[in-house]
């Protein structure tokens, strides 16, 4: 499905990271794995997946707070010297608290993280794809972007913001054959997602889902796959929700 394209992808450590870094590899892709820092077991299920689908997966470490460490990375990828056929980003971290609880600084990091870190990354990215003229870029917005929920004001906003840059590359993009797609993930079963609610919450939230379940990474994975593939070929400027019909 991807043999012979090169794909970046932004964090790749996390829940659905390491799941979409899985299906990547596993359909043929070669792949720059982007995470914050090396760990030991991010290391050595890179090397597992390299030595069970064949394929090149380089490590990239990086800040998305750091702008320096940014320019760092994309200079790295770009001295390899080879077509750059996808990027997903999928980097980000969550944040719940109710509006007035929510300190400037708070809103800052989620914002130089979610959508500023996310931002330069890509405007550093484009420029290779601009040269050859050919792409696919992925943003990973969210449910929450589009829904409004209580207590996810900020954190829906930073995504609501990638949304928005999603349609408006679209357009800009164009005319150098990249295709801009989002994908909007529902409560998906990671550790972000158990470290920042509540049981509570997490019932409430799967109560209002038609599917009444919580999503699987996994599924979140293979939508990334769809877009990342020529199968989505005549797809640009779309929101894809995959939240099990929340709502």
């Amino acid at each position: 499905m991807l043999s012979g394209k090169n794909v970046i992808l932004t964090g790749s450590a996390g829940g659905i990271g390491k799941k979409t870094l899985k299906a990547l590899a596993e359909n043929g892709a070669n792949i720059w794995a982007c995470a914050r820092k090396p760990t030991k077991e991010f290391e050595i299920y890179i090397d597992e997946l390299k030595k069970k689908y064949n394929v090149q997966i380089v490590p990239v470490y990086f800040d998305f707070q750091d702008e320096q460490q940014i320019k760092e990375a994309v200079k790295f990828i770009r001295s390899q010297k080879k077509t750059v056929d996808g990027l997903v980003n999928n980097a980000g971290m969550t944040y719940n608290a109710l509006f007035q609880m929510t300190s400037i600084e708070k809103m800052r990091e989620v914002f130089e993280i979610n959508f500023f870190g996310q931002f330069i990354f890509t405007q550093y990215v484009v420029k290779l794809m601009m040269r050859q003229k050919s792409g696919s870029i992925i943003n990973i917005g969210s449910s929450a972007a589009l829904d409004g929920n209580s207590g996810r004001s900020i954190y829906g906003a930073s995504k609501a913001a990638i949304l928005c840059i999603t349609k408006s590359l679209s357009e800009e993009l164009s005319s150098y054959n990249i295709r801009v797609n989002a994908i909007a993930p529902g409560i998906t079963d990671t550790n972000m997602v158990e470290a920042s609610m509540t049981e509570e919450v997490i019932l409430e939230t799967i109560n209002n889902t038609k599917l009444k379940r919580i999503g699987k990474p996994d599924e979140i994975a293979n939508a990334i796959l769809f877009y990342v593939s020529d199968f989505s070929s005549y797809v640009t400027g779309q929101i894809l929700r995959v939240d099990g019909g929340l709502g």
